[in-house]
């Protein structure tokens, strides 16, 4: 089976591991501090606190900024359950909106759903690698006064007009999971430019004034994340080198993925979409290749929420499929990808 998702561990990570047992600074030690200054520099921010994982970077990033009982949050129909679940967990109400043709939060019902709720958050999500609309967003959030929490999970290093994920909003939320483009195994970060909120964020990650959790990550993650972030920029190119050939054999048959202009798109996830995209996952899966559906759900189904009216994510949920696009994949899987792909519809089945 060529998997979706390989993690790669060299002997450096290794060597970093026996180093910190053989420390026994195992916590709260140089590495932790180490990784949130590069990874701060790296996003282009001052800030950057490293928790536990990505639902709590995005949990934190809520109640950081104020999110009370009963406020509205605005997120996209689709994205990994973490998106809504963490409104939910800091007591807000969220509100789903749909995507646009780049899998990402429409700018046009998001005008639509702040000036009819009031929204005191809005959680643009980088779905499979590629940068929402934050130039768009941005100058809504001026207009109306409302937060931009950036859902970056799966967005390390993409970027925007030259602005990296995590850097445009208010806050940046990550997730380090074992899939992720830095795999730490768990782990997220928040990041920010503004001292204010980066003091209040402060304050759910110790405890302090107010009764907060303790979410901090290991010196072991550290490490293994510093050594990663390092790769990440080649890691990238190789995955954007893979994304290429796929997009030149596969768009007369299917949806292919779109990078917004002058955008880094960083293909934590290659995503087609098909018509027939369960028979073709199956055909995948009997020939060796990893396929996978992320997601089969939306966020309002999924957690009965309240939403505005979805045509684009539902038409996608039915169709989306994603296939191996990381950065260890040899050329040879490549091209038999490429080919098994291909072999599974007719030369007549052309998506438009």
């Amino acid at each position: 089976m060529i998997r979706i998702v390989e993690p790669v561990f060299s002997e450096e990570e290794k060597k970093a591991v026996i180093e910190i047992i053989e420390s026994h600074q195992i916590t709260r030690g140089k590495w932790t501090k180490n990784f949130q200054e590069e990874f701060a520099r790296f996003v282009g921010v001052e800030h950057c606190f490293t928790v536990c994982s990505g639902t709590v970077a995005l949990f934190i990033a809520l109640k950081a900024l104020g999110v009370d009982r009963g406020e509205r949050v605005i997120v996209p129909a689709m994205s990994f359950m973490a998106t809504i679940d963490a409104v939910y967990l800091a007591g807000g109400e969220p509100v789903v909106i749909d995507v646009d043709d780049y899998f990402t939060l429409d700018l046009n019902q998001l005008e639509d759903a702040v000036r009819r709720y009031k929204a005191k958050v809005v959680i643009p999500v980088h779905l499979y690698g590629g940068m929402a609309d934050m130039e768009g967003i941005m100058e809504l959030s001026e207009r109306y006064g409302f937060y931009v929490v950036e859902d970056s999970a799966q967005a390390h290093g993409a970027s925007l007009k030259g602005k990296k994920a995590g850097s445009w909003g208010h806050i940046g939320a990550f997730s380090f999971y074992a899939s992720k483009n830095v795999p730490m195994g768990e782990g997220g970060a928040l990041t920010t430019n503004d001292e204010k909120i980066a003091k209040s964020i402060r304050k759910w990650i110790d405890f302090g004034d107010h009764p907060a959790f303790n979410v901090r990550i290991t010196e072991f993650q550290s490490a293994i994340g510093s050594i990663q972030l390092k790769n990440l920029p080649s890691r990238n190119e190789r995955r954007r080198e893979i994304a290429r050939r796929y997009t030149r054999a596969f768009s007369k048959h299917f949806g292919v993925p779109l990078e917004r202009e002058d955008s880094y798109h960083v293909y934590h996830l290659y995503t087609l979409t098909h018509p027939e995209r369960d028979r073709i996952v199956e055909e995948l899966k009997s020939r060796g290749i990893d396929a996978r559906v992320y997601y089969d759900y939306l966020l309002h189904e999924l957690r009965n929420s309240e939403h505005l009216p979805t045509p684009k994510a539902e038409s996608f949920r039915r169709e989306v499929f994603s296939i191996p696009v990381h950065p260890y994949l040899s050329d040879e899987e490549v091209e038999l990808i490429v080919e098994s792909v291909l072999s599974t519809v007719s030369s007549g089945n052309i998506v438009s």
